[in-house]
């Protein structure tokens, strides 16, 4: 039997969340355990209902991008998908870097959206086709160098003590068990370490912090 994913929306258009809503109980395989329309109802929703999945606006009140961050320091397993009409590839890379799992451009179908809410729950990332290519384009003309200090700054303090426990040579598991939290947290951790650090695996994320270190 298929999980039934939990689902909290989050816009402040009432008639495109009710439609949203209305469209996801017609599929099936969802329950919408909650509705907002700010960046403040996005973060109690996330605590109050804990939902699977929470599909986010940009356009919020109080900011959309502002809100992820919000939310995955308060719940880093919070599986958030931006669902915009934001076509900027500053808005894309900022979300990313941020946490989101997903980009969805708002004139998506019903089942599309269904089916990447469907693949972003079992663990992968989704960024809409029409703007994958602006995002690659992007980060490689910023040609990021691993350990810029910018970089490190943008951590936060808990991604901070995640990579000096990776750096000092501990596996995900027993930084899970030294900081108290359950090792899919640490990987979701890595994962936004990774992005905001231009980096491919935990082993450079390591050296960035080390040669940082080296050059103060």
């Amino acid at each position: 039997m298929t999980q039934t994913i939990s689902v909290a929306v989050v816009d402040d258009h009432p008639l495109f969340r009710e439609g949203v809503t209305r469209s996801l109980n017609e599929i099936g395989g969802f329950h919408i355990v909650g509705e907002g329309s700010s960046s403040a109802d996005a973060v109690r929703l996330s605590r109050e209902c804990t939902p699977d999945v929470m599909l986010l606006d940009i356009s919020l009140p109080g900011g959309g991008l502002e809100a992820i961050e919000l939310i995955l320091e308060d719940c880093p397993n919070r599986t958030l998908i931006m669902l915009t009409v934001s076509e900027s590839a500053d808005d894309l890379k900022t979300a990313i870097q941020r946490g989101a799992r997903g980009y969805v451009l708002k004139g998506v179908g019903s089942r599309t959206l269904a089916d990447i809410i469907r693949t972003v729950f079992t663990g992968e990332s989704y960024i809409a086709p029409a703007l994958s290519f602006k995002l690659v384009a992007d980060m490689t003309e910023a040609h990021a160098k691993p350990g810029d200090q910018n970089a490190l700054a943008s951590l936060t303090a808990r991604e901070q003590d995640v990579l000096k426990l990776v750096a000092s040579g501990l596996s995900n598991k027993m930084v899970a068990r030294d900081l108290n939290l359950h090792e899919k947290t640490i990987k979701h951790h890595m994962t936004r370490i990774f992005v905001k650090l231009n980096v491919k695996n935990r082993t450079e994320a390591a050296l960035a912090m080390r040669d940082s270190h080296a050059t103060r």
